[in-house]
């Protein structure tokens, strides 16, 4: 089992993300929204930006003798992460996605509000290259219901991420093909 947090760092999650960008010299705007921005498509809708611009970080552990070594995922919301390339990239075997609770002891943060950064212990971190097609993307910034707005390569440097091909872009399903050929009529 993981330790848990001192109580030092438990203070509100959205300011943890404030002063991580703020000790490399960035200054986020940080939105609150009443509904809840947890999944991708939420946060594209309530942002208006495409579901590509959205962050998603997604915490990957593998087994090491003393627990677990964790790395966290950036990827576009458009995307899914191939686990076989992530490994590849990572030169680890029997990586897997963290449960919700080793997410939130690795990081400080949970599920649907995990940040890019400013998590309560470094976290080797890959970024999908798909984000760098955009001007701006939009992560979490705590909470489910908080966001930020960042150049890709802004991004890059606050999460000290490594850019690698680590995703596939997401298949749409047959519901989705149709609503877009009736959005084309």
């Amino acid at each position: 089992m993981l330790d848990s947090p001192p109580m030092a760092e438990v203070r509100d999650p959205a300011q943890r993300v404030i002063d991580a960008a703020a000790r490399k010299g960035v200054q986020l705007e940080v939105i609150v929204f009443d509904e809840s921005t947890h999944t991708a498509a939420e946060a594209a809708a309530a942002v208006g930006a495409d579901v590509g611009q959205i962050v998603k970080s997604l915490v990957f552990v593998s087994p090491v003798r003393t627990g677990v070594r964790a790395c966290l995922v950036l990827a576009s919301g458009a995307n899914i992460v191939d686990v076989a390339r992530l490994s590849a990239v990572l030169t680890e075997h029997n990586i897997r996605r963290a449960t919700a609770e080793e997410a939130r002891e690795l990081t400080g943060y949970s599920i649907g509000g995990i940040p890019p950064f400013g998590h309560i212990q470094p976290i080797r971190t890959v970024m999908d290259p798909d984000l760098g097609r955009f001007e701006k993307v939009w992560s979490a910034a705590g909470t489910p219901n908080t966001v930020f707005a960042v150049a890709p390569a802004t991004l890059r440097m606050l999460a000290n991420a490594v850019v690698a091909p680590i995703a596939v872009v997401r298949e749409s399903t047959p519901r989705q093909q149709a609503a877009g050929a009736s959005s084309s009529a």
